[in-house]
């Protein structure tokens, strides 16, 4: 495939069963495998790693496959599901079929005709995002110059792949750390490669406030573009601004469907991510916007391409991946294009 490696949950009760499964789809059609051992458990786990298929049993306890696939036409309609079991009847077939199951296995399995299977219908999963999709309006927001592409350019880039509308707003020419007119410079080059409209303000920085006057500042900009999605600071950080910037958003993006806090450099050991964003094809387009930021590459560490290299692969051991961007999400609509399908796309 020529796509990001294939995410498959596999649904079942009996994990000699779902090992199997997972030992096959692994080393025959290269698929990123996760397990989940019942119905609840699967629904919390689509929601978590956006899979491309969903292979489930039909007997179980608690939620049983044909009521988890019922689930999933609601929820995440698009996501194709394979159907497995091992008592074939009239019954269950016509359950399936009216639950709308893309395909019915029995068992004992063919590995074969599972391997084509999922092979199939995740190019046909891809091809159905596509179709369904509808842009986003993505506002980034961040303290200074550079807080944004730090921790969400990755992402950033793969909306602009996406051919998403893209707004950054900075709330402070970032005078302390660096000359003014530089960074508002470097702001603009970066905005422009990504597509993006930039909003530049000019509160103090390292005394940016939480309340009233930050708030109207940014209800004004979501007023102006009605974002679908919000990307800023986590309230886990050390920097008083970004705390500051945090809190600000939280309040005036209250009727936005979708927010998401990126981890700073500044980030405490409280910050805890709920959405792991796979950029492996945008690590490179991450770099370039942070290079373009050269007044600050020789004071700031966390500039440097293998730190930022080695932060996207530290987080990767929980997204997948070679490359991750870690997301605390405050508030998540059922459009929210997560962790496994922006890094998708292609031109």
């Amino acid at each position: 495939m020529s796509e990001a490696t294939p995410r498959i949950l596999v649904v079942d009760d009996d994990p000699d069963v779902a090992l199997l499964v997972k030992t096959v789809l692994e080393r025959r059609a290269g698929c990123i495998v996760d397990v989940a051992e019942d119905g609840r458990m699967a629904v919390e786990r689509v929601a978590a790693v956006r899979p491309d298929v969903v292979v489930t049993d039909i007997e179980m306890p608690g939620l049983s496959g044909i009521e988890l696939l019922e689930e999933l036409r609601r929820t995440v309609p698009t996501v194709p599901v394979v159907v497995m079991t091992a008592h074939v009847s009239v019954e269950y077939a016509v359950s399936a079929l009216r639950a709308q199951a893309d395909e019915f296995l029995t068992k004992p399995l063919d590995n074969a005709k599972l391997v084509e299977s999922v092979t199939r219908l995740v190019e046909e999963g891809r091809r159905r995002r596509d179709e369904a999709r509808r842009p986003e309006r993505v506002l980034a927001i961040g303290a200074h110059p550079d807080d944004v592409e730090i921790g969400v350019g990755g992402l950033l880039a793969a909306h602009a792949q996406a051919q998403d509308e893209i707004t950054i707003l900075t709330l402070s020419r970032g005078d302390r750390g660096g000359d003014a007119d530089s960074r508002q410079n470097e702001s603009l080059a970066v905005a422009e490669m990504l597509g993006a409209r930039l909003f530049l303000k000019d509160l103090v920085d390292t005394e940016i406030s939480g309340g009233g006057s930050t708030v109207r500042l940014i209800e004004e900009i979501v007023q102006e573009i009605n974002p679908t999605i919000v990307y800023t600071h986590s309230s886990h950080d050390r920097h008083q601004d970004h705390r500051a910037v945090s809190e600000a958003t939280i309040v005036a993006t209250r009727r936005v469907g979708t927010v998401a806090c990126y981890q700073s450099p500044s980030a405490t050991i409280d910050f805890r991510p709920t959405r792991f964003v796979r950029i492996d094809q945008y690590l490179d387009a991450k770099l370039e916007l942070l290079s373009q930021f050269e007044s600050q590459s020789t004071s700031r560490d966390y500039l440097a391409p293998e730190f930022v290299t080695a932060t996207a692969r530290y987080w990767s051991r929980f997204g997948g991946g070679t490359a991750v961007e870690p997301l605390e999400v405050i508030r998540e609509t059922a459009e929210f294009v997560g962790a496994h399908e922006l890094t998708r796309r292609e031109s």
